[in-house]
């Protein structure tokens, strides 16, 4: 776990990092600086664009990380990069096409509900390309095991982006047509940054030369196109939803009590980095003592700290609304029920990596499908229901579904599983922590509140984990930063 821990440990702080600012811009630049219904388009805007970018890559970021290490030869590693730089243009050519002729119709069958998503379909596509090619050069980084400079492009640049522009709008310098042509900039800068990197760490070298093995290849990205989309239908097809049911300017609320939410997932997001590589190469060397051991160690640290960042959300939500627009404290019930899910996400540790980089990625594509239309048919139901609340409750239900079917998937194939007594002991915690401080405040400020009861959250919760030695790896970290015997 050292790599894993080095890595984890840097890529942690520059996605929190990433979420402070992005937090800023969620909280109060977005909220304050434009109106609601364009804080909503924004947010439609980007979660269209996450929706169609695994199509727009047409898998690549994934294959590259599974097959690279494959490869043993200079001339075959070449070919294969090379074809992994070609094969997104084969999905955005003609897409391009559709859209440039049918724009029209596309037009008005996504902005039925809202008319203002009409005017941006050309932003969603360009950001929807720079998020794909970002992912295949921030691929090709990993495969080298150089997660971190990435990691930071990935969670931190376009939110200091967006920042920019927010301040830049706000005093008048950029008018609000530039400000989202601005964003599309700053996703297509990123881009290019990336695979500058990339291109530094292993420069490609064009070769087209037949690869032995290149209908597993090709079979494994169009098949993971239907993974990636899965995973990111399950993340953002709520709010391109809410956009056809209310009005758009309740997606900007819903999108801070996510934001909010997805702060649970930092951690995860961090290490999953490095577990990606890690797990295609104990999986192509048939190690699975190693991969067993990465999968317990994985889940058992991520449900810790996960479970620590969901106890500071959760115990300080009630002051936190406060301190926002009252509009925005309609979220609340979403930011409790996608916390769950996510905290779900978080105890599952490395089973994504597992399933992705196996060869049994084709049945959970199948289970992953069928879970996106229970996903569509639960937010058409819940939606004009219940609104907001609404599709909170669809997506908890499908991510649980999903992620409970990937559990059981993982321990019947390879007869491992990420739970030990521990995981229950820390769930205990957890539990007691919430019904212990979630009704009790301090009779402060609410931001004096929030920082009283997150030092005393946190010197608690880091006392229980170190004293009972929930886990070697976070107890070694406690001892080194905090200078313990």
């Amino acid at each position: 776990m050292g790599l894993v821990a080095s890595q984890s440990f840097k890529n942690i702080i520059y996605t929190y990092l990433g979420f402070l600012i992005g937090a800023i811009n969620a909280l109060f630049l977005y909220t304050e600086f434009l109106s609601d219904d364009y804080y909503g388009m924004v947010g439609y805007m980007l979660s269209l664009a996450y929706v169609i970018m695994p199509l727009m890559g047409f898998g690549v970021h994934n294959t590259l990380v599974k097959f690279y290490s494959s490869f043993k030869t200079r001339v075959s590693i070449n070919s294969f990069l090379t074809l992994m730089l070609v094969l997104p243009t084969l999905i955005i050519t003609p897409l391009f096409l559709i859209i440039y002729t049918s724009y029209d119709c596309i037009g008005d069958f996504l902005s039925r509900e809202n008319e203002i998503i009409k005017g941006y379909l050309w932003h969603t596509f360009f950001i929807a390309i720079a998020l794909a090619y970002f992912e295949v050069f921030f691929a090709w980084a990993k495969v080298q095991m150089q997660t971190v400079f990435g990691n930071f492009m990935k969670e931190v640049f376009h939110r200091a982006g967006a920042m920019v522009l927010l301040f830049l709008f706000h005093f008048e310098v950029i008018n609000l047509e530039q400000f989202m042509a601005g964003l599309v900039v700053v996703y297509v800068f990123r881009m290019l940054i990336m695979s500058a990197y990339a291109f530094s760490i292993k420069l490609p070298v064009i070769t087209f030369k037949r690869l032995n093995n290149l209908s597993s290849v090709l079979k494994y990205s169009l098949l993971i196109i239907i993974a990636g989309s899965i995973a990111t239908i399950l993340l953002d097809i709520d709010k391109v939803m809410l956009g056809h049911y209310i009005e758009i300017k309740e997606i900007a609320y819903y999108s801070v009590a996510i934001y909010i939410a997805a702060v649970i997932s930092v951690p995860q997001r961090a290490m999953h980095q490095i577990l990606l590589p890690l797990s295609a190469k104990y999986l192509n060397e048939k190690d699975f003592d190693a991969l067993e051991d990465l999968y317990k160690r994985s889940s058992l640290n991520l449900f810790i700290v996960g479970g620590f960042v969901f106890l500071l959300i959760i115990l300080n939500i009630n002051q936190l609304y406060y301190i926002i627009p009252e509009e925005f404290s309609g979220g609340l019930f979403v930011v409790f029920i996608i916390g769950i899910a996510k905290l779900y996400d978080s105890l599952l540790g490395s089973n994504n990596a597992i399933l992705f980089n196996s060869d049994y990625y084709r049945v959970v594509l199948v289970l992953g499908v069928i879970l996106v239309i229970l996903m569509i048919i639960l937010n058409i139901i819940f939606i004009p229901l219940l609104g907001i609340n609404g599709a909170g409750i669809a997506t908890f239900l499908a991510v649980f579904i999903y992620n409970s079917i990937k559990l059981f998937f993982v321990y019947r194939k390879f007869k491992i599983f990420p739970f030990t007594w521990y995981t229950l002991k820390i769930g205990s915690f957890i539990v007691a922590s919430i019904l212990l401080f979630y009704f009790w405040e301090f009779p402060f400020h609410p931001i004096v509140n929030i920082g009283l009861k997150s030092i005393l959250i946190t010197v608690i919760y880091i006392f229980v984990v170190y004293k009972f030695n929930f886990s070697e790896d976070i107890s070694l970290l406690i001892k080194r930063y905090l200078k313990l015997k």
